[in-house]
């Protein structure tokens, strides 16, 4: 705890603790509408804290540890600029100026999420006509222990990603009402990268990846080098660190925790692709939980984040990988080979939790480039789900569902949720099909639209029993809805990969 010089007069010398408020508490910052605002901080044990904002005033007493915390009453969306003051013993206060109530989200993941918008005109072009939309960008680093702090403060100003500040500059335009996103993303990082040791208990691959973190002496040496060191870290170091497990969490997202949020964009998932079953012991970074054990990793982690933010209705909204296929053996539509595919069916997974969404990217995305440029549409699908799902908008925000298969003879007939107006966006049959029976070779399937199903066939299958639908690295789609949101990816099938 920081202390400050002040001396007691009845026992000189005595050090008082200084006042403190958690990190994310500055000038600037937007606090969130329609909930309890928790705030937090540090000071002498015993020590009555009152916070006073807006027409609140409410009052806790220092606890045995040195840290207090207390909780302000629901308030409304306001764009109006109070202070938030908070006044302890020895007449110690803090004011913060220019506090908003509006919505707050955390907007966390790798470089697709890191990633700025200053090379893509479209959103470049937002910035002439911006809200009120306001950042805390938390600094890169790592930590041991899950740390109480961190560095950061609230802008005036949107976020440099691309996808954050796309998703905030129409989430504004939807609520009404200021925006705030806490960016904490790192490109490289794993999920397990963002994953509390508490985890360990129930993820057991992750417990042997922490286990072997902590035995591994010549690493953690090689990160407390690199902490004291010089900064900016060189490229090198500065990859090292983030490519490492559970120390990204310690630093960058505890010290958030529990600040009054809706809940936290994630895109992420591109450094857990290296592998089908995971853990793979070259090259090192690549030991985590490979796409098949993401799913089941991803509903691990919401959960725990859950309890740590003491909030059920913690709000996910998780970006589908979009379309990928660089090296891809077959190619780019082949439905049969070790594809991102495999990654997106594990991120649905995260749908079988409540307070969650999948955000279909599956028609976007470039071959080649692990870092498109098409993020645009990411930020207003984001917006159209927290809308729905947060603000109680009556808005259209899926694509097409998979619902079921019908077998008729040689023929099978899909049947999708969310399939009002169904129809492709160029006027072509729908593409993105294949079909098989217990021979497992997938045939793509010759297809056209009946009201809001797609029927299926092919003269090289007397009876077909299974579909994969835009199930590759970088299908060719055009099957929409009325609102024009792409179908989601999908198969039948029970072939283990």
């Amino acid at each position: 705890m920081k202390t400050l010089t002040l001396l007691s007069p009845f026992f000189p010398g005595l050090l008082i603790a200084e006042l403190t408020v958690a990190s994310p508490f500055t000038g600037n910052a937007v606090l969130q509408s329609g909930q309890a605002i928790p705030v937090w901080g540090t000071s002498d044990e015993g020590t009555i804290i009152t916070v006073k904002f807006a027409t609140q005033s409410k009052s806790t007493k220092v606890e045995a540890s040195g840290k207090w915390k207390l909780e302000l009453d629901p308030m409304p969306a306001s764009h109006d600029p109070r202070t938030l003051t908070i006044s302890g013993g020895n007449n110690d206060q803090i004011e913060l100026s220019n506090i908003v109530v509006g919505e707050v989200w955390i907007c966390s993941g790798q470089s697709n999420m890191q990633m700025g918008y200053s090379r893509i005109p479209e959103i470049k072009a937002l910035t002439s006509s911006l809200g009120n939309l306001r950042t805390f960008k938390v600094e890169n680093t790592v930590s041991f222990t899950e740390q109480d702090r961190c560095e950061g403060k609230w802008l005036e100003s949107p976020p440099d990603s691309a996808v954050a500040f796309s998703f905030a500059y129409f989430l504004e335009k939807s609520a009404g009402a200021p925006v705030g996103i806490i960016q904490a993303s790192w490109g490289s990082s794993s999920l397990e990268a963002w994953m509390p040791r508490e985890l360990t208990k129930t993820v057991p691959h992750f417990e042997t990846m922490m286990a072997e973190f902590d035995a591994d002496f010549e690493t953690r040496k090689k990160i407390e080098t690199i902490l004291n060191g010089p900064k900016p870290w060189n490229r090198q170091d500065d990859i090292f660190l983030r490519r490492q497990t559970n120390i990204l969490y310690n630093a960058m997202i505890h010290p958030l925790i529990p600040y009054g949020c809706r809940g936290l964009v994630w895109y992420q998932g591109e450094r857990n692709t290296q592998s089908m079953h995971g853990m793979k012991k070259e090259p090192w970074y690549s030991r985590n939980s490979g796409m098949l054990k993401y799913g089941n990793t991803l509903k691990a982690w919401m959960r725990q984040y859950r309890k740590e933010w003491q909030r059920d209705d913690f709000q996910f909204l998780i970006v589908m990988l979009p379309g990928y296929a660089k090296g891809i053996k077959g190619g780019p539509e082949n439905p049969d080979t070790e594809s991102w595919a495999w990654m997106r069916e594990s991120q649905l997974k995260a749908l079988e939790l409540p307070h969650a969404a999948v955000i279909n990217t599956i028609d976007l995305g470039e071959i080649n480039n692990i870092h498109p440029n098409d993020k645009l549409p990411i930020g207003k699908r984001l917006a159209l789900f927290a809308s729905r799902d947060t603000l109680g908008k009556d808005i259209k925000a899926e694509g097409p569902v998979f619902k079921k298969v019908e077998a008729k003879g040689d023929r099978l007939v899909i049947h999708f949720d969310h399939a009002e107006g169904l129809k492709t966006l160029d006027g072509k049959e729908p593409a993105g099909f294949w079909i098989a029976d217990d021979s497992q070779n997938w045939t793509k399937a010759n297809t056209r639209l009946s009201k809001q199903t797609v029927i299926l066939g092919s003269p090289e299958l007397r009876k077909p029993l299974y579909v994969r639908y835009a199930f590759s690295g970088k299908p060719t789609v055009n099957l929409v809805n009325a609102s024009e949101q792409p179908a989601y990816p999908f198969r039948t099938d029970p072939f283990d990969p």
